[in-house]
């Protein structure tokens, strides 16, 4: 039964995240940070890597000041590396999530000025994009790429 439990809560605990995003994408901004900060408050620093990554991925686009929102796209990109180094998860499922995490850190640090940052993430963004599927999603984040790209003064 407790393998059970804990084979169901991670599901719960990403569908509980998945509401509060369409709180946020409904346009709730404020009440969607606060969801979100109590689920962190919940599954906090010692969560699963998975949880941790996708709530602080979402979480910081509420955010209203830039270093907080870098913060949290850092906290995302630590627990996706734990993902990836293999502490008991499957390093797949996160794959697909580098290329936005490096994108949005990216747009971070072109917020603070910090162009130099920025285009390193942007590189690693696009080294992650190949694991991207051909859909909506990775047509999606493939775009912001070069959009950005042109920003900084890249070419494609």
């Amino acid at each position: 039964m407790a393998e059970q439990q804990e084979q169901t809560a991670p599901d719960a605990v990403l569908t509980r995240i998945g509401q509060v995003v369409m709180l946020h994408h409904g346009g709730d901004r404020e009440e969607a940070r606060c969801r979100f900060l109590d689920l962190w408050a919940e599954i906090g620093e010692a969560g699963a890597p998975l949880h941790r990554c996708t709530l602080a991925h979402y979480l910081a686009d509420t955010q209203d000041d830039p270093e907080d929102e870098l913060a949290w796209d850092l906290r995302a990109l630590s627990a996706a590396e734990e993902l990836r180094e293999g502490s008991g998860s499957d390093p797949s499922s996160v794959r697909g999530f580098l290329p936005s995490l490096h994108l949005n850190l990216a747009a971070d640090y072109v917020k603070l000025g910090r162009d130099d940052a920025a285009r390193s993430h942007l590189r690693r963004a696009r080294d992650a994009a190949g694991a991207l599927g051909e859909d909506g999603y990775g047509d999606g984040v493939r775009a912001a790429i070069g959009r950005l790209g042109l920003r900084l003064g890249e070419g494609g």
